[in-house]
């Protein structure tokens, strides 16, 4: 069942006596308080603070018990975390402690700035609290409320006595209390009163449990571990989890599995939104998305066309603009071109042609000239070299300097050009003749195409055995040593060839000068060619790829598109580059955002019973039971019967189904034969001890069990220690 506090403010606070004893239930999950005689608390909130900084301001706040997660998204919590007063079930953060007493006080209607509380207090405690933890809570409540009177008691005995009264438990009996931080197991009551020397004490409770819970499921499920929160787990332990009769045999039930597992089997659905399912389009959706492609293809053409009819009449322009330029230029004097090229800001005609060949380029090209009737209207439009070059033929005693600078710049453009040239006709001709070779290939498939897939396997298989040959001499320095194998173990000198061996010989001989042992290297200024025949590349071996290489792969891509079949020897060999896969990626369904509960449900509360499933060393609550028996001053066999036969489950973890059974059958395996156990629950084991305190001090008697602020300075902590609150009144 999921924890609801309620914090209304309270309106009544002046109406109640100043007599009338305000009731603390100080647990370790939460806090209660209420008026004494009344049968629920007023104010019931989460034991803890946190103190997050906001987001705009950057002004530290204090928050107190439960949070409204719409309202912490404008707080900055990741350096501020939940925080409690407690140390296992002893308070000892007493700053905590009165943020949590002045927010108590505060819903329950005291007003003021100082908060003077002028009514007795009685507020719970554990077991055989430290007598340090005492005084600093009775110190707090005189000296910061003004507190007339104080009574401490322990929750788990007003829980026994309050079910005492309701007929649910005997007189004499045993309480078991599994608590939120810690377990206590205590004899109440012999002759009216709890025997606190026999009481034991675990360090396990319901936080460990939803702990442990936690981070199972944050292992089964780490990609729904921001959705695992605090609160959801707590809900869960309590709505799914149980206690098994005998947890070995459950455990083999699960793995075993079968149709009784999945009864037990528990599914929480997390929120998910099933992606929309897209139906086959219909014929006329097909049409229209057709219809606006094709508008869309058209739109851009246009578009495309009006861009290339602007950039030809650009290009046009320049071109005129620069023929007439070379007009003008011709009917220019000579010692007017200097100042004439200044002018249009050119430097020389040569220049100026080389910027109309440009853009004469250009312009073929954006017409959509093919390449030949390019390269043929360069041809016819390319001036002869001593038109353009006309200072390279001229003698160099017959130039100035500044026509010996010229004419060694118009040598250097030649040459470029020249080069450039060349380049450009040899990719030309080679394209020409893939093109011619594959249009050949073409028309023999055509004709015989098992004929031509055969010679063209029986020629690729003839080249690979080639190139395997040169490469196995390039990795072995043209030495077999009869050994054929490709991966033949070879030396390192036979693996080196000519040009290796020479920079390695240079390299060992460097620093020596002729074998005399004598480092005089850099003597001398022909020491220094040493670098200049290291870093001379006369090796024809590492060129690069050769005809055949280029042949080879060209029949290699060709078999690849024409037979379906075929596998490269560097694939057979896997040589080739791994093909890395493409992982494969589903929608997600609605079985992803499931979190299943199997073994978890009782494996987890099974620690109550068994500690050291998370590490701790101690004894479990039916041990714990035997034990407190065994520690009784008077071991009377009439007094343990009493003890067993009224068996008290109280506090918050007691809820766990299956608890009252387990409980019955541990007790009764270190019990004698034949011994009565009786085990009962609390009618409300989380609100009986607050209801027990409330029926307590509404007593005419309570006042007599008090100590004001005056007892406590005049007595001091001596006193404090041996402070026992009496329950039968």
């Amino acid at each position: 069942m999921p924890f609801t506090s309620r914090t209304i403010l309270q309106s009544d606070f002046t109406l109640f006596p100043s007599d009338c004893p305000i009731v603390i239930d100080n647990g370790g999950s939460n806090f209660r308080i209420g008026w004494a005689g009344e049968t629920n608390p007023r104010i019931v909130f989460r034991n803890i603070v946190q103190r997050p900084r906001h987001k705009a301001t950057g002004e530290t706040v204090t928050i107190v018990g439960d949070h409204d997660l719409a309202l912490m998204k404008y707080f900055d919590c990741t350096r501020s975390s939940p925080r409690s007063a407690f140390d296992s079930n002893v308070v000892y953060q007493f700053e905590i402690m009165e943020y949590i007493l002045d927010y108590g006080f505060e819903r329950l209607g005291a007003e003021g700035s100082q908060q003077q509380i002028d009514h007795p207090v009685l507020i719970t405690e554990c077991v055989c609290n430290p007598v340090q933890s005492r005084s600093k809570m009775a110190e707090l409540l005189f000296e910061t409320y003004g507190v007339p009177s104080v009574a401490f008691g322990v929750d788990a005995a007003f829980s026994y006595k309050y079910n005492q009264q309701l007929g649910i438990c005997d007189k004499d009996g045993l309480v078991v209390c599994p608590g939120f931080t810690t377990t206590h197991v205590i004899p109440n009551f012999v002759d009216g009163e709890p025997v606190y020397k026999a009481c034991c004490r675990t360090n396990i409770g319901g936080f460990h449990v939803s702990d442990y819970l936690k981070q199972l499921i944050s292992l089964k499920y780490p990609h729904h571990m921001s959705r695992i929160t605090w609160e959801k787990v707590e809900d869960l332990k309590m709505e799914h989890c149980f206690i098994a009769p005998e947890y070995a045999s459950e455990a083999r039930l699960f793995q075993k599995g079968g149709k009784e597992a999945e009864d037990k089997t528990r599914c929480w659905q997390l929120p998910w939104v099933p992606p929309p399912v897209e139906g086959l389009p219909s014929e006329e959706e097909i049409a229209r998305k057709a219809a606006i492609k094709e508008k869309q293809g058209q739109r851009l053409r246009e578009m495309a066309e009006a861009k290339r009819s602007s950039r030809i009449n650009e290009l046009e322009n320049e071109l005129q603009g620069l023929d007439f330029l070379l007009q003008q230029l011709g009917s220019v004097e000579e010692k007017d071109i200097a100042s004439f090229l200044a002018e249009t800001g050119y430097v020389s005609k040569q220049e100026i042609e080389s910027s109309r060949a440009k853009v004469t380029h250009s312009l073929r090209k954006t017409k959509g000239e093919s390449k030949g009737e390019q390269v043929e209207a360069e041809e016819k439009a390319d001036p002869s070299a001593a038109e353009k070059y006309p200072l390279i033929n001229v003698p160099d005693n017959m130039l100035t300097p500044e026509q010996f600078k010229e004419k060694k710049k118009q040598l250097f453009l030649k040459t470029t050009s020249e080069g450039r040239q060349r380049a450009k006709q040899k990719r030309f001709e080679e394209e020409l003749e893939r093109e011619r070779q594959n249009q050949q290939d073409e028309e023999k498939r055509l004709e015989n195409p098992e004929l031509y897939l055969e010679q063209l396997r029986a020629k690729y298989q003839e080249l690979s055995v080639k190139v395997e040959q040169r490469k196995r001499q390039r990795t072995n320095g043209n030495h077999t040593n009869g050994n054929h194998n490709f991966s033949g173990g070879v030396g390192r000198g036979e693996r080196l060839n000519a040009a290796q061996k020479e920079r390695m010989r240079l390299l060992t001989t460097a620093a020596f000068d002729r074998g005399k042992g004598e480092d005089t290297f850099g003597a001398r200024d022909e020491d220094w060619q040493l670098y200049k025949l290291m870093s001379r590349d006369n090796d024809d071996d590492e060129e690069g790829p050769d005809a055949d290489e280029a042949e080879l792969t060209r029949i290699s891509s060709r078999l690849q598109d024409i037979d379906p079949k075929f596998i490269s020897k560097a694939a057979e060999l896997g040589l080739s580059q791994p093909v890395v896969e493409v992982p494969s990626f589903r929608p997600l369904t609605k079985e992803d955002f499931q979190i299943v509960f199997g073994v978890e449900r009782f494996r987890c509360p099974e620690i109550l019973f068994h500690p050291n499933l998370v590490g701790v060393d101690q004894v479990g609550v039916d041990e714990m039971a035997g034990v407190s028996i065994r520690r009784l001053p008077s071991r009377s066999h009439g007094l343990e019967e009493r003890m067993t036969n009224s068996i008290l489950l109280t506090g918050g973890s007691c809820l766990f189904p299956g608890m009252n059974e387990r409980l019955v059958a541990g007790i009764r395996m270190i019990r004698p034969c034949g011994s009565p156990i009786r085990v009962v629950r609390a009618a409300d084991p989380v609100l009986d001890a607050w209801r027990g305190a409330a029926v307590y001090a509404a007593s005419l008697q309570f006042p007599g069990q008090t100590f004001s602020k005056a007892d406590y300075y005049e007595k001091g902590e001596d006193w404090l220690r041996r402070y026992s609150l009496r329950y039968t009144l």
